[in-house]
C-alpha cells in the first residue's frame, strides 16, 4: 500500500505552528513577544486555548498585551466563550486578562459575565479590568444601574486604582452625577474625597487626578462637600 504524501504546505503550516507554540512557552520574553505577534498576524483557531493559556501566567506585561491581540484576531464566537470560562478562575491574572482581553473585543454578550462578584474582586487589577469591561460592554440603558455599583467602590485602594474607578465612572457620561452626589455625603471621608474628585474629573477631564483628589481630601477636611456649588 502506497505511503500517504502529505502536501508541503500541510506540512509547513505544522512546522510553523509547533515552533509557534513553542515560543509562546519560551523563557526570553522576546521570542514569546515575537510568537504572539506571528500568531495574531495569521490567525489560528488551533491557538486560542494556548493563547488563553498564556494570559494567565505570562509574567512580562508587554508579551499580555500582545497576546491579548493576538486573541483579538481571532473570530469572537471562539474566543469569547474560552475567555468567559477564565472568569471563573482561582488565578486572579487570569481573570484579569480575560477582563481586559474581553473589553479590547467588544462583543456585548460579555456582558452578563461582568458580575457585581467581578466588579469588586479583592485583587486591585481583577477590579480594574472588570471596570473597564463593564464600561466597555454596558448595554445601553443600563449605565445608571452600573454606576450604582461601581460607585461602591469609591475610596478604595491608592492612587492608580481610585484613578482608574474616576475614569470608569466619567465613561459613563452624566448619568453618575446623582450617584456621586450621594457618595459625596458618605460617613467615610475616603469616599467623600474620592467622590468630589470624580465629579471635578466629570465636569473638566483636562483636570490632573492628583489636583482633583488632594483639592477634594482639603474640602473634606475642612468639612465641607465642594467648593462649587
Amino acid at each position: 500500500m502506497a505511503e500517504e504524501v502529505v502536501p508541503m504546505a500541510m506540512q509547513k503550516l505544522d512546522t510553523d505552528t509547533v515552533r509557534a507554540l513553542q515560543g509562546l512557552e519560551d523563557s526570553r520574553s522576546s521570542v514569546r513577544l515575537r510568537a504572539a505577534m506571528a500568531v495574531g498576524t495569521t490567525p489560528d483557531p488551533r491557538f486560542i486555548d494556548k493563547l488563553i493559556e498564556r494570559c494567565a501566567i505570562e509574567p512580562e506585561f508587554y508579551v499580555r498585551d500582545m497576546l491579548t491581540w493576538a486573541l483579538t484576531r481571532h473570530s469572537a464566537s471562539m474566543t469569547v466563550p474560552e475567555l468567559l470560562k477564565e472568569l471563573r478562575s482561582e488565578r486572579a491574572q487570569a481573570r484579569s486578562q480575560a477582563l481586559h482581553t474581553l473589553s479590547k473585543i467588544g462583543d456585548r454578550q460579555a456582558w452578563p459575565a461582568i458580575t457585581r462578584a467581578l466588579l469588586s474582586d479583592a485583587n486591585d487589577e481583577v477590579a480594574r479590568s472588570a471596570w473597564r469591561a463593564a464600561v466597555v460592554l454596558v448595554p445601553e440603558g443600563e449605565e445608571s444601574e452600573l454606576a450604582a455599583v461601581l460607585s461602591t467602590q469609591l475610596g478604595r485602594g491608592e492612587r492608580e486604582t481610585q484613578l482608574s474607578l474616576s475614569r470608569a465612572l466619567v465613561a459613563l457620561g452624566e448619568v453618575i452625577s446623582p450617584t456621586l452626589r450621594a457618595a459625596i455625603t458618605d460617613l467615610d471621608p475616603r469616599v467623600r474625597a474620592h467622590a468630589i474628585a470624580t465629579e471635578r474629573l466629570l465636569r473638566d477631564p483636562d483636570t490632573r487626578f492628583e489636583f482633583a483628589i488632594e483639592e477634594a481630601k482639603r474640602v473634606v477636611a475642612l468639612g465641607g462637600t465642594s467648593k462649587e456649588e
